[in-house]
Formats: C-alpha cells, structure tokens, sequence
C-alpha cells in the first residue's frame, strides 16, 4: 500500500470513526467532478465565476470569525439561528479555519443537509506537511463532511513562512496530496499582513484562490494589497475573496463612509476581486448585507476616488489588522 493511499484509508477510518458523514469518499469525488457550477441561490444576489476554478458564487459569503456568535464559545444557539438564516437567504459560501474556536462546529451542525449545494472553505495556519493534515482531519471531522471545496494556508505573514511551506516536509505537500485524493478541490493562500509574501506564495504555486484584505483604505498604506496583489492574481486567473471589508465597522463610523453599501461596493468594484466574505453580529446585520449585495452594481471611477479621499485622513486605524501575523 503506498503512503498515500495508506494516508486516505487513515484518513476515512478516522473520520467514519467519528460518525455522521455522508456517503463514502470516492462517491464525492466522483461527484464533483462531474461540474463546478453550484446549484442557483435566490437570483437576488449577482454571482461570479471565481477565477479559474469555474466555480459561480454569490458576491457575498459568511465569514466564520471576527465579531460573529460563529467563534464564540457558548454562542451555540445564536450561531446555528445565523447559518440557517444565511443559507435561506441565498448564501452559498462559508468561510470558517481551524483556528476560530467552535466555528467548524457550528457549522458542521447545519450545513450537512446541503453540503452539495454550498461551497465550504477552512484554513490551516501549520506550515509543515504533518501539521497540516491533522488540522485538515480534525476540520472534517468538525464540519461533518468528508471534503472540503477550498483548503487554504492561513495568515501567511513572513518569508521564512514561504519557505517553510515550500520545503520538502512542508504543507504544500499535504495541499498537493489531499488535492490528489480528492480530499479537497481548489487550494487558496491568505494573508493580512504583508502583500509581498502573498504575492510570492502565488508566484511559487499555483493556487486557485487568494484572501485578502480589500478595502477603502488599503490604498492609502505603504504596502497596499489592492495594487500589488490583485494585478499577479488577475494575471494567474487566481480567484480573489476580499475580506477586512468594512475593517471591522471602523469604515462606517460616522464621517468617513455612508454605509455598508459603499464599503461592499468599493471592495467588489475593483478589478480581479469575485466576491467577498463579511461576519456578522446578528441575523438582522446579516440581512442587512445580503440585502446590500443583492443591490451591488459596480461603482464608477468618480465614486471610488470619492470613498477613498473619505479615509485619507484614518486610513492608519483602518489598517490595524495588517499589525496581525
């Protein structure tokens, strides 16, 4: 038995160990293979084909951290009323890590049913082959699913992470043999500290997907993500999912943007960027965004230099996720 297919076996034991999965891997496989177009949501929210993975999404997603009962403990009730309430409002993407304290949980609670008509991504922030894997198991086994759509390193940060991740034990290996089994489909590289390294990271493998920070006043750092990413990514047809979109609601505060309608259509406006992912704090917030993204229209060039003279002046505290890593 070769090492990979030793590792699949392990890896289905384990996860048949834990109960509750639907239907055997090969089965998965098998299916999605078959197409990368997900079931039609509510025809209110725009979608787009993301990148080269062919795969047509809503423009927005949920996102899985941040302010959000998703990550808190104990939020279990409130978290499960949001993912249900997200899934019958059209939402199709799921973004959650390893990481985010109980998120995979909670979502591995609701969206079984659906697993085949959503689009669920997880990260891993282990840099080493090993690391990854155990992280990549103990997500199925949270999630409740056997694979998962979109598997993507987490808060790349530093140069030595690359090389790292790039090393003959590093969890580029895991990526490519989890790709291979048919465990996950399309591999992604995010970050928010230091668009260079991202940019290497695209540069040293193919990956379908990046996430990274794509608001209003990214354009206003040193180091701005906007200009140098999004250009290697639409270059490499890499799939991009903006995130930090309303930094946290700092971008809404009184005197700087009008609303959610602005910092989303600012985001979604620029070139290479598919759809994005937002948290929410309520079910009333989280329609409150979908019903923004049903409105999305692509706003002119007058208006996004509007939104950016807006946070000119605050773009530094707008900026304090890139102190992250």
């Amino acid at each position: 038995m070769s090492p990979k297919t030793q590792r699949r076996t392990f890896l289905l034991s384990s996860l048949a160990a834990a109960g509750g999965l639907l239907g055997s891997l090969a089965f998965h496989k098998e299916r999605r293979s078959d197409s990368t177009s997900l079931p039609a949501s509510p025809s209110s929210l725009p979608h787009q084909v993301l990148g080269k993975t062919g795969v047509k999404l809503p423009v927005l997603g949920l996102g899985g951290a941040g302010q959000t009962p998703l990550s808190k403990l104990g939020a279990e009730k409130e978290a499960v009323q949001m993912i249900q309430a997200a899934w019958d409002l059209g939402i199709r993407y799921f973004d959650t890590a390893a990481s985010y304290g109980p998120s995979e949980d909670y979502l591995g609670k609701v969206l079984p049913p659906y697993r085949s008509n959503l689009f669920l991504a997880s990260k891993t922030a282990r840099r080493d082959r090993d690391g990854a894997w155990r992280e990549l198991e103990r997500s199925l086994n949270r999630l409740n699913t056997d694979y998962l759509d979109l598997w993507q390193l987490h808060h790349v940060s530093y140069a030595d992470e690359i090389e790292t991740i790039f090393s003959a034990k590093g969890a580029i290996k895991a990526i490519e043999e989890a790709k291979d089994q048919g465990i996950i489909k399309f591999a992604g590289i995010t970050g928010h500290h230091e668009p260079n390294v991202i940019v290497e990271g695209l540069n040293r493998y193919a990956f379908d997907t990046t996430l990274i920070p794509v608001n209003a006043a990214d354009v206003h750092h040193p180091r701005p993500f906007i200009s140098s990413v999004l250009p290697v990514a639409r270059q490499q047809q890499v799939g991009v999912i903006a995130m930090k979109v309303p930094a946290y609601g700092k971008l809404l505060r009184p005197g700087v943007l009008s609303g959610m309608s602005e910092a989303m259509g600012y985001s979604l406006s620029q070139p290479g960027v598919h759809t994005c992912i937002i948290a929410a704090e309520t079910v009333e917030q989280l329609t409150a965004n979908v019903q923004t993204a049903a409105a999305f229209q692509v706003l002119d060039p007058a208006t996004l230099t509007s939104i950016e003279n807006r946070t000119q002046s605050t773009w530094e505290d707008h900026s304090f996720f890139r102190q992250w890593a």
